[in-house]
Order: C-alpha cells, then sequence, then structure tokens
C-alpha cells in the first residue's frame, strides 16, 4: 500500500523542469493560454453537439443543459486554477494528483486523461471531416464513397491529423501562431452565427422550451443505452423533460473540456501563478457565453425536432435559404475545429511527457528535442494513434467515452485541492478556491452526476478502460516508477515523509 499511495514533492516536480533533456521552453503568455483554452473548447461541441443534444434529449432547453454544464465546469476550473498556480509543471491533473493524491491515483488520473484528449481530438477531427464534406458540397465536389466521412475509412480526419501532428512536433510557439490566426476566424463565424441568425428566429420555436418527457421511441434505446441514474434507481427512460435536460447536460459537456487543457501547458508558461488561473477562466467564461448565445439562436431559427445534428449551424441556414451563409459557416468550422483537433493532441503529448518522465512510461519518449524544444516522439505516436482513431472508428462512438475520462479527472482534481491544502499550508498560492473545502466538494459532486447521466453502456467502455490501465500500472509502471528506482531524487522513502511533508 505505502508503494502505490506514496506521493512525488511538488519541489522534485518542479526542480525536474530544470533537466536539459526533459525541458519545455517558456513561451506562452496569459493571452497565449486564454486563446489556447478557446480554440480547444469552442469547437466539435458547439458545431455539432448542439443539433444534436437539442434534437434527440432537450429540445430549445439545450440552453439549460450548456448552463449545467458550465457550471461543473467553472466549480472544477477553480480548482484547476489554483492547483495549476501552485504546481507549474506539465501534466495538468496528473501531476497535482501526484502530489496528493499518491501514485496508483496519479496514474489513474494520466489514464483518464489520455482517453479525453486522444479520444476527443478524433471525435473532433471527425466534426472536422463532416464539415469539410458539407464545404466541398458548395464547391459540387464530392469525395469517394469509400474515403467519405462514416465509410470504413474517413479519408479527410486522416490526412488533417497527419499534417497537424507535424505542424505540432515544430515547435509550441509556432503551433500558437496559427492557432491564434484560426481561432480569430472561428470567433468571427460564432459571432456571425449569432447576428445573422437572429433574423431568422420565430419565437414559435421556442415553445415548449422544456418539451414534455416522453418514452424513447421503440428500438431507440435499451438499458446499454440509458443513463446510468435511470439503471441505478429503476427510473423510468425519457427523453426531453428535466431527466432529458440533464441527459443533454452530461452530453454538451464535451463541448466544455479544454480549459483543463490549459494546465498541460503550466510548465511552457512564462509567469504559470499569474497566467493560468486567466487562462483557464477567462476561456471558460467566454465561451460559455458564445454558447448559450449560438443555442439560443439556431433552436429558434430551426424547431428543435428539425435540426441537423451533424451539422447544425450550416443546415439551419440552409433550411432559410442561405446556402452563402452556411457556406461561410462551414469555412469557418473547418478552418475552427483544426485548432481543437491540434491544442487536445497538444494537451496529450504534455500528459504523456509528464507521465514518462516520472518512469511511469518509458522514459525514452520524454525526450525533447533541441532544436524545437517538443516531445517529438512522444507527438508521432499520438498523431498517429489519433488519426488511426479518428479515420477507422464510426462517427459518434466516442463522446461519451471522452466525457466520462474527464469527469473523473474533475473529481479526483476537485477533491485534491483540500487535501493538498491540509497536508503542505506553507506553499505559495496565487489562486485560491474561495469557499474551499466547500466548493470543490460541490464540484466532485456536480462532476459526478454528470457521469451517472451517461449511458451503460458507456460506463462499461469506461470499466475496460480503466482495467486495462490497471493492468499496465502494475506490470510495468509500479516497478519502473522514477519514485521506485531512485526514491532519494524525490526526497521519500518507502513509508517516510517526503521532503516539505507531502506524505
Amino acid at each position: 500500500m505505502s508503494r502505490i499511495m506514496r506521493t512525488k514533492s511538488i519541489e522534485a516536480s518542479i526542480a525536474e523542469t530544470t533537466e536539459s533533456e526533459h525541458q519545455l521552453k517558456k513561451n506562452l503568455s496569459a493571452l497565449d493560454l486564454t486563446v489556447f483554452g478557446i480554440g480547444v473548447i469552442i469547437g466539435a461541441g458547439i458545431f455539432t453537439l448542439t443539433g444534436r443534444a437539442a434534437a434527440d434529449y432537450a429540445g430549445p432547453a439545450i440552453v439549460i443543459s450548456f448552463a449545467v454544464a458550465a457550471l461543473a465546469c467553472g466549480l472544477a476550473a477553480l480548482c484547476y486554477a489554483e492547483f495549476a498556480s501552485t504546481v507549474p509543471v506539465a501534466g495538468s491533473a496528473y501531476t497535482f494528483s501526484y502530489a496528493t493524491l499518491g501514485e496508483l491515483v496519479a496514474w489513474i488520473i494520466g489514464w483518464d486523461l489520455l482517453l479525453e484528449l486522444m479520444l476527443g481530438a478524433s471525435v473532433v477531427a471527425q466534426g472536422w471531416s463532416q464539415y469539410f464534406e458539407v464545404l466541398l458540397g458548395h464547391a459540387n465536389i464530392s469525395l469517394p464513397a469509400a474515403v467519405a466521412p462514416g465509410s470504413r475509412f474517413d479519408l479527410a480526419a486522416f490526412v488533417l491529423v497527419a499534417a497537424l501532428t507535424i505542424l505540432i512536433a515544430i515547435g509550441i510557439k509556432e503551433s500558437m501562431r496559427v492557432n491564434l490566426v484560426l481561432v480569430a476566424l472561428k470567433l468571427f463565424i460564432v459571432l456571425f452565427v449569432i447576428v445573422m441568425g437572429l433574423r431568422f428566429v420565430d419565437l414559435a420555436n421556442y415553445s415548449p422550451f422544456i418539451p414534455p418527457a416522453q418514452t424513447p421511441a421503440s428500438g431507440s434505446a435499451g438499458v446499454l443505452h440509458e443513463p446510468l441514474v435511470q439503471t441505478l434507481f429503476g427510473i423510468n427512460p425519457t427523453t426531453y423533460g428535466w431527466g432529458g435536460i440533464f441527459a443533454g447536460a452530461a452530453l454538451v459537456f464535451f463541448a466544455y473540456i479544454g480549459f483543463d487543457v490549459v494546465a498541460t501547458t503550466a510548465e511552457e508558461a512564462r509567469n504559470p501563478q499569474r497566467d493560468l488561473p486567466i487562462g483557464i477562466i477567462a476561456s471558460l467564461v467566454i465561451c460559455t457565453v458564445l454558447y448559450i448565445s449560438v443555442a439560443l439562436v439556431v433552436t429558434g431559427m430551426v424547431s428543435y425536432d428539425h435540426l441537423n445534428p451533424k451539422a447544425a449551424l450550416a443546415t439551419a441556414f440552409e433550411d432559410h435559404g442561405q446556402n452563402w451563409a452556411a457556406a461561410v459557416i462551414s469555412a469557418g468550422a473547418v478552418a475552427g475545429l483544426c485548432t481543437v483537433v491540434m491544442t487536445l493532441m497538444i494537451g496529450a503529448t504534455r500528459v504523456v511527457f509528464a507521465m514518462s518522465r516520472d518512469w511511469l512510461l518509458p522514459p525514452w519518449l520524454s525526450h525533447t528535442s533541441a532544436k524545437t524544444g517538443t516531445p517529438v516522439r512522444i507527438t508521432l505516436i499520438i498523431g498517429t494513434l489519433v488519426a488511426l482513431v479518428a479515420s477507422l472508428t464510426p462517427i459518434g462512438k466516442l463522446e461519451e467515452m471522452v466525457n466520462i475520462g474527464t469527469l473523473a479527472a474533475f473529481t479526483l482534481v476537485s477533491l485534491a485541492v483540500p487535501i493538498l491544502r491540509k497536508r503542505r499550508p506553507d506553499l505559495k498560492r496565487a489562486f485560491k478556491v474561495p469557499g474551499s473545502p466547500f466548493v470543490p466538494w460541490l464540484a466532485a459532486l456536480a462532476a459526478v452526476y454528470l457521469m451517472l447521466n451517461l449511458s451503460l453502456e458507456t460506463w462499461m467502455r469506461f470499466v475496460i478502460w480503466m482495467a486495462l490501465g490497471f493492468l499496465i500500472y502494475f506490470l510495468y509502471s509500479q516497478r519502473n516508477s522514477r519514485l521506485e528506482k531512485h526514491p532519494e531524487e524525490t526526497g521519500q522513502v518507502h513509508g517516510q515523509p517526503a521532503v516539505g511533508g507531502d506524505w
């Protein structure tokens, strides 16, 4: 038990950031981090999930679903901001938990983050491919059926990920320059949808704002596809109503993942104590306002039961005869979704980088290039895996898996905040969660509740993923951990306090 619950001192984590062969360049400002967060948050969620969640779960009340998801994310964001400013080391929640909850919990969170970031990048690449097909359609060009979105091999998604992998390997600053341009374009498109769409809003489409709860159509669901909370407590399965709103919140939660990715770049921030809280909280607030505005406009333009779940924004304008506007939106989505895939892949590489630097994964992975200052080996491996999943996995099967991995990480990070405050009251905290420990506990409860609104099928897949993670940990990671091989480097030996009182 002492081996799997051993913690790594924060001082040791920070000291490792100065090792030349594992050192990342500090290039990012508060603006870079905010743009980075906006770039990954505004993506497939707003361009594709809005239509699906409104049509299948909540109707116009999808606005409430977005607000519920934003509240849960906001509480977790406060916890991430405190940790990121206190422990400015790559790895996000993985690194935070290693200093508080122990090595096994850190491994679990790292494994969850890989599920979130790699599958998230794959989902968004598939969404990008769908909008790319719509854009080509406006130019009277069509992809061969064998390589079109939804086919056995999605060529466009594969090519996109391959190109972004090369860009990420070149350098973080170069990636951020491209990200800045594309985020500006994406924000223009979102504002364009809001302003232009107001002309076509029909107030009758908001009635009923919360559609009455209905039993799912025969054959459309089953026990595996029902929210776990319904299965556990014997609640009759429904769509719409308040049950649909919370189920919709659990789905559109995917639209918000991204602010936590900002924390994975902590080691590359110039002034992490100041810049990271700004980047995390500002990006979440800005995106929440935009999400709710777009959801109101789109469900006002088209009745919720007629929304296209694949490309809701573009087709809403097509339904009003505004094909030119649909073409503009599709072009913006094609450009904007690139940033989401890119930032999620960057986040995944930084998590693997942190885990391999701790030797929980092979240490040769964490070597950085002297020329680019990036972990090129990890980037190429992550890029290959994301490209294969995006191009070969059926569309629509991945979103909930991303959400459950993220929510599990949110839960553990939120619980870790009051633990670290108690164990290390001496640490300098540039940002503190107000109302601790009650706000962190509330954040954990909100994340768990959203997890319970995900389907039983998603939970089963999650259990399989976690079982695989435990197998790797006990067969490889525990035996080869840096804490196991060189406990003196971290100021800790088995069963004894770590330097500074972490244990």
